[in-house]
């Protein structure tokens, strides 16, 4: 599916795959985030087979005039969850706002894993 924006000389047509890519690439830019996560069974091959994939994790929906993302995450143990879904909201909205031009209704975020990056010694 595509969103289409009447400009001056004609349409234009962005691919919900490069909103789901810039998405994906601003999230991926926030401290405290690992890593985005599957969002079904075909996302978790892509991982076996090592393919890159900024889209991972990434739901586009389209409403009249605006866009609802929501990203599936993995955090790194030790932070403030809240803190980091926060920041990941911000930086994705503002993103997509500037880069397309696109009104972003919502960011939604599903912290799916907590991963342990650097194990403690004692």
């Amino acid at each position: 599916m595509a969103q289409e924006i009447q400009a001056q000389y004609g349409r234009v047509s962005i691919h919900e795959g490069v909103i789901a890519t810039i998405s994906g690439v601003a999230a991926m830019e926030c401290y405290g985030l690992v890593g985005m996560a599957p969002r079904n069974i075909q996302e978790g091959l892509s991982d076996l087979l090592r393919r890159e994939n900024f889209e991972r994790g990434v739901d586009i929906q389209f409403g009249e005039d605006s866009i609802s993302i929501q990203l599936y995450i993995v955090v790194e143990y030790g932070v403030k969850i809240s803190e980091v879904a926060r920041n990941v909201q911000e930086r994705v909205k503002y993103a997509v706002e500037t880069m397309v031009g696109l009104k972003v209704d919502r960011v939604n975020v599903k912290v799916q894993s907590v991963r342990v990056t650097r194990p403690k010694r004692k």
